[in-house]
């Protein structure tokens, strides 16, 4: 069973050295279907990407055309490495957007080309864990490790132009950069002339709007979770009684102020650009 599909390698009909490589989507690892039993192959694997490009074994050049907003950092950082050790130069265009884990794929350019209007999001990683006291120290100990490797993308491809000082902190910052501000910082080589195909971009500034609402109602669950197991049966009682003397609480807005003003910003760049 296979997801749809969302990227695509092809060779070119004109040069048979010369392989197209589309990244437009998730990056995600295999899946399982609880229901059928059977294994969801996913086509923005590691493992995918590795069979495939396996099949082009004369490849010289390899264009790597992306739009996404991210997914599995593991199955990114595999991806990443697997182009760097590829003997072909990989030409890297960013198609409207290249966040979070689809920008350290990127970097595996050895030229990176980004429209003027194209965007890029990099942040620190983050990952849904449970577990006692000492499991969630290790998870966030392994986040920081695999961030100290992933830093290391960045500052491979910018070199003098970028102080791992300042991109750990852009990372902190969940930093939105222009094109402009990635030639500056040596995170792109090359801004076109040409203008990237933004008409799908607020469908994809949806979906990471849908992933924050998810980590914050998956947080609330949690921690509801954790309060109910705590509370002793009086407690819950007298909470019961309390609850329905409250009136209700108004709405929760699941977008933190600052994803909005991000949003707004980035959209206004957009439409700058498109006059």
């Amino acid at each position: 069973m296979k997801k749809s599909k969302i990227w695509e390698l092809k060779q070119s009909i004109t040069n048979p050295d010369v392989l197209d490589m589309f990244i437009y989507g998730d990056v995600e690892g295999d899946g399982y279907d609880w229901w059928s039993g059977e294994t969801i192959d996913s086509e923005t694997s590691a493992n995918y990407f590795r069979t495939e490009l396996a099949k082009y074994p004369n490849t010289k050049q390899i264009n790597l055309y992306i739009n996404s907003y991210g997914g599995s950092v593991f199955e990114g950082t595999a991806i990443y490495n697997q182009l760097k050790r590829h003997p072909a130069n990989v030409i890297v265009h960013i198609d409207g957007f290249a966040c979070s884990v689809a920008s350290i794929i990127a970097m595996a350019g050895d030229k990176i080309i980004m429209p003027s209007n194209a965007m890029m999001m990099i942040h620190n990683a983050w990952v849904m864990t449970l577990g006692n006291s000492k499991e969630l120290r290790k998870a966030a100990d392994d986040l920081d490790v695999l961030m100290e490797g992933n830093r290391q993308a960045y500052i491979s491809k910018a070199g003098d132009k970028l102080s791992e000082e300042t991109l750990m902190q852009m990372l902190e910052d969940e930093t939105w950069l222009t094109a402009k501000q990635c030639l500056e910082i040596g995170l792109c080589d090359e801004i076109s002339g040409q203008d990237a195909d933004l008409t799908k971009a607020e469908e994809m500034l949806q979906k990471v709007n849908q992933s924050l609402t998810s980590k914050i109602n998956y947080n609330k669950a949690i921690a509801a979770q954790i309060r109910e197991m705590r509370e002793s049966p009086e407690q819950k009682q007298e909470q019961t009684i309390t609850d329905t003397e409250q009136t209700p609480e108004p709405d929760f807005d699941p977008v933190p102020e600052p994803v909005k003003h991000t949003i707004k910003a980035l959209f206004t760049n957009i439409s700058k650009n498109n006059n």
